[in-house]
């Protein structure tokens, strides 16, 4: 998949890693770039399209998918996270809240969106996920099952959209310097890395991405014994 002459569709693209991606999209030529935003004033960039896309809102994402037909690149980016973990008072409503905007959001993007991507010869999803898709802490103990979620709706996606010639790319990264990651004291990567290394992998036909050598070793680990994601990761 190459960006030279794509249409690119980004959900969450007023900030953070989605606006990254909104520059380096037409950095590489992308011929039009849709910016998805719950609030698309909020959209600044230049030589974008805003477009009112609230992942969550059924009916803004049909809306979004027969304005842009064009499209032959789709980025779920859009996300929220909170901490705590899964004992702490308010984890139900906060995995469900979780799990709306990080899991079924970008299902009814894909599902909106596969038809589109087809009728252009395949095209691609890129979905942002996380290092939380493999080890659990505390901090962010159900924002990871919202992702580890993500991750598996990914693999499967690969896998129903395959015959249609879809590519679909898993974006796995630790933290990024984003609003989302505000307060939190850990090394950080800038969303332009990130963003550089997932396109550079997209454009190269993968299937996976992980963006930086921490989630590099943490994917190691997944095979040692024993299993990083048994290992109290305070320790």
């Amino acid at each position: 998949m190459k960006l030279h002459n794509a249409t690119v569709l980004i959900t969450g693209a007023n900030r953070g890693i989605g606006l990254a991606f909104a520059r380096e999209a037409l950095a590489r030529g992308a011929r039009k770039v849709y910016a998805g935003a719950r609030q698309p004033q909020s959209v600044t960039l230049a030589g974008v399209q805003p477009i009112a896309l609230d992942v969550n809102n059924p009916e803004q994402v049909a809306a979004a998918a027969r304005l842009a037909n064009d499209v032959t690149l789709v980025i779920n980016n859009a996300g929220i996270a909170t901490l705590g973990s899964f004992v702490a008072e308010g984890s139900i409503e906060a995995a469900r809240a979780q799990m709306e905007t990080n899991f079924f959001g970008p299902l009814r993007v894909s599902l909106a969106f596969a038809p589109v991507l087809a009728s252009h010869g395949g095209g691609a999803i890129l979905n942002v996920l996380s290092i939380a898709s493999w080890i659990n802490s505390p901090l962010l103990a159900v924002y990871g099952a919202s992702k580890s979620a993500a991750w598996a709706l990914t693999n499967g996606l690969r896998n129903d959209l395959r015959a249609q010639g879809t590519q679909v790319l898993g974006l796995h990264m630790g933290f990024v310097d984003t609003d989302l990651t505000h307060g939190i004291e850990m090394p950080k990567s800038t969303p332009e890395e990130i963003v550089r290394r997932a396109l550079d992998a997209l454009e190269a036909g993968a299937d996976e991405v992980l963006a930086d050598e921490f989630t590099r070793q943490v994917k190691r680990g997944l095979s040692a014994e024993p299993g990083v994601y048994l290992r109290d990761p305070r320790a």
